[in-house]
C-alpha cells in the first residue's frame, strides 16, 4: 500500500473546517468521499498536517494518504480532482516513505492574513475589510512582541477536546506586515499555532494600527489578564494556511498576496 503526500489548495468559505465532522461539510470529508469513489476502497487513511477552522483557506495544505491503488500519482490527482468540488484542488501527489507523517514531521507552518483597505466586489470571501486607516508602522512595532518562543495562552481558545494540559508555548520565527496595493498582509511563521491564535494576533495588530491601542499593549496582552484578544478576533475570511514546511525545505522569503487587490485610482484609463 503506497503512501502519498498530497498538497491541497482550497477555499474554505463553504466548509466547516478541514477535519471530518458529523453533520457538517468539511474539506477532509470531501477528499475522503473522492478517494472512495476513485479507488473503490474503504480501508484507507487520510491524515492532514493540522486543522483549519470554518471559513479558513489553504494555499498548500499537506496530508498523507495510505490507499491500495495501482494508479500513478498524476492519474490519481486527475481523477480525484474530477470528483472534488471546484473550491478544492489537489496540487500534487508524491509517493513518500511510510515513515513520513504529514503532521508529526512538519517543522514549521506559515499563515497569511489579508486585510483589505477598501470595499471589494470580488475578494470579499478572502479578506477582512477594515474601514479605518491603518498604520503599518504601528503594527510592525507591536508585532515584535509576538516573535520568539513564548506562551500564547492569552491568544488561544480551548479546543473543546479536553486538552487543558496542552502546552501553549509556541515558537514564532517571523512576523511580517507588508502593504500590497489595497491590502495589508500579515505573514506569520512558526512551529505550530494554537486554535484562533493567528486571528487574535491579527485582531490586536489591527486595533493598534487603527490607533485604538498603543503598540506597547501587545506585550501587556500576552499576560492573559485581558479579554481583548478574544474580543478582537479577526474573521476567518482573511486567513490562509500558506505553507507547511518539512525538514530540508527552503523557507519562503517574501510575503505576497493570495488574491491581489490593486490600488484603485480614479484617473486610471
Amino acid at each position: 500500500m503506497p503512501r502519498f503526500k498530497l498538497t491541497i489548495e482550497y477555499a474554505g468559505t463553504r466548509y466547516s473546517g478541514w477535519q471530518i465532522q458529523k453533520n457538517a461539510r468539511t474539506v477532509q470529508g470531501e477528499i475522503d468521499r473522492a478517494v472512495r469513489t476513485v479507488t473503490a476502497r474503504k480501508d484507507f487513511e487520510l491524515y492532514g498536517s493540522g486543522r483549519t477552522d470554518a471559513g479558513v483557506h489553504a494555499l498548500a495544505q499537506v496530508a498523507h494518504l495510505d490507499v491500495a491503488t495501482n494508479l500513478p500519482p498524476l492519474t490519481l490527482i486527475e481523477r480525484l480532482n474530477i470528483e472534488l468540488p471546484a473550491d478544492i484542488n489537489i496540487l500534487a501527489a508524491d509517493v513518500v516513505p511510510h515513515r513520513f507523517h504529514a503532521r508529526h514531521d512538519a517543522v514549521a507552518r506559515r499563515y497569511l492574513y489579508q486585510i483589505a483597505l477598501r470595499r471589494t466586489a470580488f475578494n470579499k470571501a478572502f479578506v477582512w475589510w477594515v474601514k479605518d486607516p491603518l498604520s503599518v508602522d504601528r503594527m510592525r512595532q507591536a508585532g515584535h512582541a509576538f516573535v520568539g518562543f513564548k506562551d500564547f495562552g492569552a491568544f488561544a481558545e480551548s479546543d473543546g477536546h479536553g486538552n487543558a494540559e496542552r502546552s501553549t508555548d509556541v515558537l514564532v520565527d517571523r512576523l511580517d506586515i507588508e502593504p500590497a496595493g489595497d491590502l495589508v498582509l500579515v505573514g506569520i511563521e512558526g512551529s505550530h499555532f494554537l486554535w484562533k491564535m493567528v486571528r487574535r494576533l491579527v485582531g490586536v495588530l489591527v486595533e493598534i494600527g487603527r490607533g485604538k491601542l498603543a503598540p506597547e499593549a501587545a506585550a501587556r496582552l500576552m499576560s492573559g489578564s485581558s479579554d481583548a484578544p478574544a474580543r478582537l478576533t479577526a474573521p476567518a475570511s482573511g486567513l490562509f494556511l500558506e505553507r507547511v514546511y518539512y525538514e530540508h525545505e527552503a523557507r519562503r522569503a517574501a510575503t505576497k498576496p493570495a488574491t491581489a487587490l490593486p490600488r484603485f485610482t480614479a484617473n486610471e484609463g
